[in-house]
Parts: C-alpha cells; structure tokens; sequence
C-alpha cells in the first residue's frame, strides 16, 4: 500500500504544473487525500471490516467531494486532478498511471449483479464530467475526452469523443479529422454537423433572397406592361 501511495503522491507532481513540491501535493490535493483513504479502506474491506470501510469511504467523500466504492481496485500512480464529483463504483478496475478529471464517473447499468463497472487499463486519460457505463474494458493508453459518454468497449490508444462515445483516433490513425490528445482540445463531435446545418441554412438564405428578388422583378415588369 505504502508503495501505491508513493507513486500515487509522485503522480500529482508529475502530471500537474501547477503543483511545486511534493508538500504541497500531500497536503494541499483532495485529489490525493481521497486516494489515500482509499487505499486504507480497500484494506480494510480486504480484511472484511466492511463497515469501518464504508465508513472511512463516506468521510472521504464528504471532506473531498470524490466517491470511491471501498472494493474497487486502483493500480498505483493514480491521479484525480481538482476531484470534486468523481465517482467511482463498487467493482470498478483501474489500472496504473490512469489520470481522471473532474466529475467523472465510472458507473453500472441497471442492478444486476456481479462486475458491472468499467474495467480501466493503463495510461488512461478520462476527461472532466466523463461518464463511462458498464462492465467493459477501456484499452491501455485511451484518451476520453470531456463531457463523453462511453458505454462500450474501448480499443487500446483510441481517442473516444462525443454523445454516445466514437473513436475519432486509434493506433496513431484518424479516423476522422485529426484530434490533439491534450484531453481538453479533443474535437467537439457535433461541429461538423452544425457547421453543415450553418452553411446550408446560409444557402437558403441566398436562394429565399434571390427568388424574393425575381418575384418584384416580375411584378414590376408586369405593372410597366399595364
């Protein structure tokens, strides 16, 4: 556990330029406190002190605004940047070195029984306000962009955008049009079509003008016949 929380502590020094020294880390990121809890409660539901875990989960999440089920397994290196929202369900797996965002939660579907939460590989980058349903798996080195909704399986180094999640990149190859995997410049999936509706409604416009201007054309010749 005492590896983990080194790695865990080191991750946020890493992956967040705003962050100056390790004290600051330890002491000043919810991101950071709410893993250490967990990693506490983990070990006590481990040991089937369920209730202390539990409760350990809930004043965890009343001092950091993050929810983290006692019984999901989070690899080490993890990092939650800012925290608040984030929500992390009972048989969640998380593999090492992943990076989640604000809001994001990783969820079930329905009340079924059994795994039923997304299993996360490593290298991951999940977006603030992603929401990611079910019991699949999200590939090793995949990037979800901010405000998608995943509810399928996600390949290795895919960049998934949009509502429902697409992949817009996978392997090094676009598979549309070309995507930046800083999370927060990923493309925004409905532009090209509101930028089609833009043009065309703009075509129109044209037309409705050019026809408006040949009927006075028309009724002007026509009062000069009279």
């Amino acid at each position: 556990m005492w590896q983990k929380l080194k790695r865990d502590l080191l991750a946020v020094k890493e992956r967040d330029p705003a962050c100056r020294n390790l004290l600051e880390a330890a002491l000043l990121y919810p991101g950071f406190h709410a893993i250490a809890m967990h990693r506490v409660a983990h070990v006590l539901w481990r040991l089937r002190l369920r209730f202390l875990a539990r409760l350990l989960s809930h004043l965890s999440r009343f001092f950091t605004g993050v929810e983290i089920h006692p019984a999901a397994h989070i690899g080490a290196g993890f990092f939650i940047d800012h925290g608040m929202g984030v929500v992390i369900g009972e048989t969640a797996e998380i593999g090492e070195d992943v990076t989640m965002y604000q809001g994001v939660t990783l969820g079930g579907t329905g009340k079924e029984r059994g795994k039923r939460h997304p299993t996360i590989g490593n290298r991951v980058v999940i977006g603030a306000d992603a929401v990611v349903l079910g019991s699949f798996k999200v590939g090793d080195g995949a990037r979800i962009g901010a405000g998608a909704v995943v509810v399928k399986s996600v390949p290795p180094h895919a960049t998934i955008v949009g509502v429902p999640g697409r992949v817009v990149k996978e392997n090094g190859v676009r598979k549309e049009e070309e995507v930046n995997l800083d999370h927060a410049d990923l493309p925004d999936p409905l532009e090209n079509i509101i930028r089609h509706l833009l043009s065309r409604i703009d075509k129109l416009e044209k037309q409705l003008a050019s026809l408006e201007e040949r009927k006075r054309s028309e009724i002007h010749d026509a009062n000069r016949a009279l």
